[in-house]
Formats: C-alpha cells, sequence, structure tokens
C-alpha cells in the first residue's frame, strides 16, 4: 500500500492545485499501470463547460488515448476523492482493477458536492425519478441491437 500512497499522493496534489489554477473543482486522478503513471487528470467542468469532465473520467479518457485502447484492464486508478456513481460507471465501463480514493463521499457532501440524490435516484424505476425516462419505440429501438447481435467481426467491448 505504502506505493500507492505516493500515486494517491499525487492525486490530491493536482486537486489542490487545481483549486489555485481554478480549473474546475478539487478533484485530482491518476492512472497507472505496472507501476508507470498513465494519466493525470483534474476537474475541468466549470472550465471546459462539460459536467462529464470529471477528473477521473478525464483520466481515463487520457489514459485510453495514451495506451490506444477503451480497454483499461490492468490499471489501477488513484482519485483525491471518492469517485461519484458518474465516475464509478466509467471505472466500470474502463475495467479498471482497483481504485484507490482518498476523501470521501461524506467529506464531498460537506464541500458542496452531494451525489446522494444520484444514489438515490438509480434505485427508483425510470419513470418515477425526477427526471423521468420515458420508453417508446421499443421495437424500432430494438433492430440496432438486432443488427449488432447478427453482426460478424464486431469489436467487443
Amino acid at each position: 500500500m505504502e506505493k500507492s500512497y505516493v500515486y494517491l499522493r499525487n492525486a490530491i496534489r493536482l486537486a489542490d492545485e487545481n483549486i489555485t489554477n481554478k480549473g474546475g473543482g478539487p478533484f485530482g486522478a491518476v492512472v497507472v499501470k505496472d507501476g508507470k503513471i498513465i494519466a493525470r487528470a483534474v476537474n475541468t467542468v466549470t472550465t471546459g463547460n462539460d459536467p462529464t469532465a470529471h477528473a477521473e473520467v478525464n483520466a481515463i479518457r487520457e489514459a485510453c488515448r495514451n495506451l490506444q485502447t477503451f480497454d483499461l484492464s490492468g490499471c489501477e486508478m488513484y482519485a483525491s476523492c471518492e469517485p461519484c456513481p458518474m465516475c464509478l460507471s466509467a471505472i466500470y465501463w474502463a475495467r479498471i482493477d482497483k481504485v484507490y480514493y482518498a476523501g470521501s463521499r461524506a467529506d464531498a457532501q460537506a464541500a458542496g458536492f452531494d451525489d446522494s440524490f444520484i444514489y438515490q435516484e438509480l434505485e427508483k424505476s425510470p419513470d418515477e425519478r425526477k427526471i423521468p425516462a420515458i420508453q417508446a419505440l421499443n421495437v424500432e429501438g430494438e433492430k440496432p441491437l438486432l443488427r449488432w447481435t447478427a453482426t460478424e467481426n464486431k469489436v467487443h467491448y
């Protein structure tokens, strides 16, 4: 775990520098593979006008570009704070092996970054959420999925 502290401190330093630089939020993330830093990133939500530009997502994007793959198996994520639901989903989609984080979800909430409502929303049925999701045109929407299923030589992800 001691070696992990170096990477985690790197993520914390990035988060702190991002505050000084007014970069978009107090979050930093580092992706490591085989003991080497593959990507470093900070939150750029406000500077890039992109609500998905959290440090972890930005780090995943950079790591994928640097490794020229969408599969980050064999990599570890080091985040200055516990990943939010969106970042956690991205971590799973990227197939990152392990996540280390410093600040907790409660720490983020105390600083004004409260994701608890998203966790609560995910437990509700789609039509009962604050932003209702209504399914329509199911038969038409299923056609691309059926075509994908039947396609040979596709890249699975």
